[in-house]
């Protein structure tokens, strides 16, 4: 489910959506039967949401798993349940929990988001999400690219307020999205007792537009802090704060 950067965002290069198995320091993701492949949107959120208190964290749309891994590399007693509607998908990211160290920590469920905030008890301290974005764009040609990267199969408003059905009243919803629709996306959560705190904007490179926005929200509404990550300089190496972020991961 989990909607990727396209070519011109930067780190995680197009080249390796065609790697079989895609190799961080700590685990490796295979990819291969997976709708969408290892993305820079992805990691961003992996390596940027808060895990700090979460004893529960959900990860809707979880594709190949790498969120959810990466939170388990970064929480070290966190038990983790990820949804994937694309049963090829699922199994991937079943089997890349497997074979990595956090496999007695980590539960893939395939089915859609919305069925399992309908049937599951369980509350959470975090919930994660790449969701899909596109709103009105023609659609793709294959169905399971259709579920990863348009909102047909998960509206935001159902995104929002499924988190907030499932989550425990002090917890905290971390999205990642284009900049536009993360605005947008901001408006819509009010409406469902949701309250941007934390807001990130991320350039590719200094004095371009702006690629993305990571967001965190609450129950308990708060001024938003607000910054901004750079992940290239001028002379196309990597920002020092972007390999901060993402240091603990990446082997390049």
């Amino acid at each position: 489910m989990t909607a990727g950067i396209s070519c011109s965002m930067p780190r995680v290069p197009c080249s390796a959506q065609s790697v079989p198995v895609f190799r961080f320091k700590q685990f490796s993701v295979a990819q291969q039967s997976a709708a969408m492949k290892v993305n820079t949107d992805g990691v961003l959120l992996g390596a940027w949401a808060d895990v700090v208190d979460a004893r529960r964290i959900l990860d809707v749309g979880a594709g190949t798993g790498v969120i959810a891994l990466m939170l388990a590399q970064r929480n070290v007693t966190a038990n983790i349940d990820a949804v994937e509607i694309d049963e090829r998908s699922a199994q991937q990211a079943r089997e890349n929990a497997q074979n990595s160290s956090w496999r007695r920590r980590i539960t893939v469920y395939g089915q859609s988001f919305q069925s399992f905030a309908a049937q599951n008890a369980a509350r959470y301290d975090l919930v994660v999400s790449n969701p899909p974005y596109f709103t009105n764009a023609l659609l793709p040609p294959s169905e399971t690219r259709k579920r990863t990267r348009h909102t047909e199969e998960l509206p935001h408003e159902e995104l929002l307020s499924g988190a907030k059905k499932i989550l425990q009243p002090h917890g905290a919803l971390c999205v990642v999205l284009p900049f536009t629709e993360g605005l947008a996306f901001i408006e819509q959560s009010a409406a469902h007792q949701l309250f941007c705190t934390r807001q990130t904007t991320v350039y590719g490179k200094t004095g371009k537009a702006p690629k993305r926005l990571l967001l965190h929200f609450s129950a308990m509404p708060a001024p938003i802090e607000k910054d901004t990550l750079v992940i290239h300089c001028g002379d196309g190496s990597y920002t020092p704060e972007y390999k901060a972020l993402t240091g603990a991961f990446y082997l390049f």
